[in-house]
């Protein structure tokens, strides 16, 4: 049985667009930069993140600034996001974030770059328009 401890804040995370593990073809393709560390993310969507770290980035609930970065990609996403659950383990953690604000286009640059990612990883042909409808679209699980 897992021993670990979740703690959350109140209204804990739940997402309700699709989520997409932030890996193409096994290798770690979205990072994360906080307090000047950079990061892999576990998930990622237009909402927020998840992300390995050793302690939580913020008290629950607390807001912090961020860096996302796609692998092979010079442009960057900056913005807040809110703390919303922090999995304890042996290693540190999993942290759960939102977003709570973007600053210039960032909105639209992740949107951008989660309909490549889903075109990329796709095991069928997929247009645009289809990728960036599941980007904006519910979750489908």
């Amino acid at each position: 049985m897992d021993e670990s401890v979740v703690a959350e804040a109140a209204g804990s995370e739940r997402r309700k667009r699709q989520r997409f593990v932030a890996k193409r073809w096994g290798s770690v393709c979205f990072w994360v930069r906080v307090d000047g560390v950079r990061l892999p993310v576990n998930d990622l969507s237009l909402e927020g993140f998840s992300a390995p770290c050793p302690a939580p980035f913020a008290a629950m609930g607390q807001t912090f600034p961020f860096v996302l970065q796609l692998e092979g990609i010079p442009d960057e996403v900056r913005g807040e996001a809110v703390t919303m659950n922090f999995v304890f383990g042996a290693e540190g953690g999993v942290q759960g974030c939102r977003f709570a604000s973007f600053e210039g286009d960032g909105a639209m640059r992740l949107h951008d770059w989660l309909t490549i990612h889903v075109i990329s990883t796709a095991t069928v042909r997929i247009s645009e328009r289809e990728a960036a409808a599941i980007v904006s679209g519910p979750s489908l699980i």
